[in-house]
């Protein structure tokens, strides 16, 4: 029996309704099955109408994907969630969902280079337009909204700046205008920052990261209300077919177990390794929501639990010198993605946000000298050893 007063690490690890219903399994059943027998004709013709209970097909439902949903609406006090096959099918389904033909969205200027590439090369196939913005301004956001919007887009915080954005800031202007707020929680996780609690309609995930925390799958998730959720499921996402495997939602289950516990270690070895580069003679600047010297410090204490795993500093120079430090390194990986055990690292001028232009990034607050840290489990004086040692090379 689940008790609301359990911490959330407890609720984590025990889940919303216990064990497997049917055998009293403790590791949640993998039903690796494509298609699902019907009882008899007239149960497959209720399944299709809606009207009955069970399974059909794996693209439209699986019971360990649903177990998966379950958990993640659970944790992000919300009412219902979709799972996806990735982070931007997530993403795109939202906007497809929420968004017609000749409508648009605002969305914040710095968001993940895969989200801005969809902006730029897909929607405006279909019709639907981004209108990217800087979010820390809430005039800017309000000024934006036309008569044809029909939601917020926001990042926070964000990729890979590590800017913080008011949450209940754009929820505010968003229900005063009649549009959806959309959170892409994946820096935080619930653990750290719950935006449904704060006003968002929507808490999105590329759970690739650190939902699933060991680098070893791909996938998406969306979280709200039932009506909201439903809205979605029928009229989207299952005709698109984006959907997660069984599998692959097994692993993200197992990897919920332990998120409590990773990312006080990832927050951890972030404020150490923030602390250190913030005095280093040869770094610019540190963009680290857990340093009193970061812009919105007050602003992420306020809607945050913690300050996350997550840093972006500019070394001394420009990009040459960027590409030395990475390159000296030995024990940090190179490597897109983040929230990993491991501790990666990349430049995002020449990698995850290539699709901007370099005026776009410029904009974005993206500097050719900035280098991303996705601050892993390690030791944490030994990833301060293998920065140290890298950036002696500049």
């Amino acid at each position: 029996m689940v008790k609301k007063s359990w911490g959330f690490a407890t609720l984590a690890v025990h889940g919303s309704g216990g064990h497997d219903p049917h055998t009293g399994a403790v590791s949640p059943p993998i039903y690796q099955s494509s298609t699902f027998a019907f009882k008899n004709s007239q149960h497959g013709a209720d399944l299709f109408s809606g009207a009955g209970e069970g399974y059909i097909y794996s693209r439209i439902q699986n019971p360990t994907v649903e177990m998966l949903e379950c958990e993640m609406a659970f944790l992000e006090a919300g009412e219902e969630a979709i799972a996806f096959g990735s982070g931007m099918a997530a993403i795109t389904n939202t906007t497809i969902a929420l968004c017609n033909t000749g409508e648009n969205f605002v969305s914040s200027r710095t968001v993940y280079g895969g989200t801005h590439a969809m902006y730029l090369k897909v929607l405006p196939r279909i019709g639907i337009e981004a209108r990217e913005i800087d979010a820390k301004d809430l005039n800017k956001i309000e000024d934006a909204i036309d008569d044809k919007t029909r939601f917020i887009f926001i990042e926070t915080p964000a990729n890979p700046t590590i800017d913080i954005i008011d949450i209940k800031g754009c929820a505010e202007i968003a229900h005063r205008k009649g549009v959806k707020l959309v959170v892409d929680n994946t820096f935080a996780t619930p653990y750290l920052q719950k935006p449904l609690k704060m006003g968002a309609d929507i808490a999105l995930h590329s759970a690739t990261k650190y939902i699933g925390g060991h680098g070893d799958t791909v996938a998406g998730i969306t979280v709200g209300s039932k009506k909201l959720m439903t809205e979605m499921r029928k009229g989207v996402a299952q005709d698109i077919g984006a959907s997660l495997s069984p599998f692959n939602a097994w692993l993200l289950l197992r990897g919920l177990k332990t998120l409590p516990v990773r990312m006080d270690r990832h927050c951890e070895n972030a404020m150490r390794i923030a602390q250190y580069l913030a005095f280093h003679p040869r770094v610019e600047k540190v963009y680290y929501p857990g340093l009193r010297t970061h812009e919105r410090y007050e602003l992420a204490k306020s809607q945050m639990d913690d300050f996350g795993g997550m840093i972006a500093f500019e070394v001394k120079g420009g990009y040459d010198e960027g590409v030395k430090v990475m390159d000296a390194l030995e024990l940090c990986t190179l490597a897109v993605s983040l929230g990993d055990c491991d501790t990666l690292i990349v430049h995002p001028a020449s990698t995850t946000h290539s699709s901007y232009s370099p005026e776009a990034r410029e904009a974005a607050g993206i500097k050719d000298n900035m280098i991303r840290l996705s601050v892993g489990i390690e030791a944490v004086e030994d990833i301060i050893e293998d920065l140290s040692q890298a950036l002696k090379k500049i």
